[in-house]
């Protein structure tokens, strides 16, 4: 015997420098050449007191262009490592803070004068580089981007990362000179099938669990039993999913929604959101007699009018994926 229970979130009702130069003339014997009457000539005149450090050899270009660029090089890389939303806004604020480094030492040196605008322009390319990077830590924050590999994707779609790939191959070519390169991974859309079950630790009851998910985007639901992972299952959008021979006992359950999930991870990489019930689920299983009574829940993950169960917002680096 089965005695079915029904539980859809609610939605509340109504819901529907400026410089100055001061000149100073110097007057000569009459009749005279004009000079002026200390030894002031011998100075160094202004044009070559302004002309900087002479440029470097390219082995002293090279090796400059190198010292910069391996920090960035190296912390770019890294982001793509990141596993938590925190780990990834410090390895986003570190390949910043490298790029921003490698702009103070390469803009005060003078490289070889055949590669002059080359330089000038990965020098402003990696400007540009810097600014993307800070615009997307902000949409990590807003949850737009959810992984290191989606960060470094999005990135390899910007317009400062093609000038970045053009300018630093200018100058490579100019000199095989080292310079900082990223290869980007594609953008994805990975999606489970409907019901795939994705974690699979605790089961073996009569017990069900019905998810309906009439919202527009795929959704991962969680079981947690005394903060053990029991069961996770994937549900696309617009669809419904059971999972069955679930365990006696009680239950949170936790879900997150969003694009292309990374089943390495076990997480969306793209507009996620991460939510749970506020009340548990109890699966109990009653013998009597001939009969067996247990436990089958139905859930929505979109809210619903008349809807009996709330939800609450969770932080993305506590969900149990």
């Amino acid at each position: 015997m089965i005695s079915p229970r029904t539980f859809s979130r609610i939605v509340p009702a109504g819901a529907v420098l400026a410089a100055s130069v001061t000149l100073a003339a110097c007057t000569g014997s009459p009749g005279g050449s004009g000079k002026a009457a200390s030894d002031e000539e011998t100075a160094p005149s202004a044009a070559a007191s302004a002309s900087g450090p002479p440029a470097l050899t390219p082995e002293a270009y090279r090796s400059a262009l190198d010292a910069a660029g391996r920090p960035a090089r190296t912390t770019l890389a890294a982001i793509a490592k990141a596993r938590t939303f925190r780990s990834l806004h410090q390895r986003i604020s570190r390949a910043e803070s490298a790029v921003e480094s490698a702009l103070d030492r390469l803009g005060g040196l003078r490289p070889p004068a055949d590669v002059a605008p080359e330089h000038a322009d990965y020098v402003a390319a990696l400007r540009g580089l810097g600014g993307r990077l800070g615009s997307l830590d902000e949409d990590v924050t807003s949850h737009a981007l959810c992984s290191g590999t989606a960060v470094l994707a999005r990135l390899g779609r910007s317009g400062e990362f093609t000038a970045l790939k053009a300018s630093a191959g200018d100058l490579a070519k100019a000199g095989d000179y080292p310079v900082v390169q990223i290869k980007p991974p594609a953008q994805r859309a990975r999606r489970p099938g409907n019901g795939t079950v994705l974690l699979s630790a605790i089961r073996g009851g009569r017990g069900s669990l019905t998810v309906k998910n009439g919202g527009t985007q795929d959704g991962v639901v969680t079981l947690v039993r005394g903060g053990r992972k029991a069961v996770s299952f994937y549900v696309r959008k617009g669809s419904t999913a059971k999972v069955a021979n679930i365990k006696d006992g009680t239950y949170r359950v936790y879900f997150t929604t969003g694009v292309d999930y990374d089943r390495g991870i076990r997480a969306f990489t793209r507009d996620c959101g991460f939510s749970k019930f506020d009340d548990a689920l109890k699966f109990h299983t009653v013998y009597s007699g001939y009969s067996v009574r247990w436990s089958d829940w139905t859930l929505t993950l979109d809210a619903v009018f008349g809807g009996n169960a709330t939800t609450s917002e969770v932080d993305p680096d506590a969900f149990p994926a």
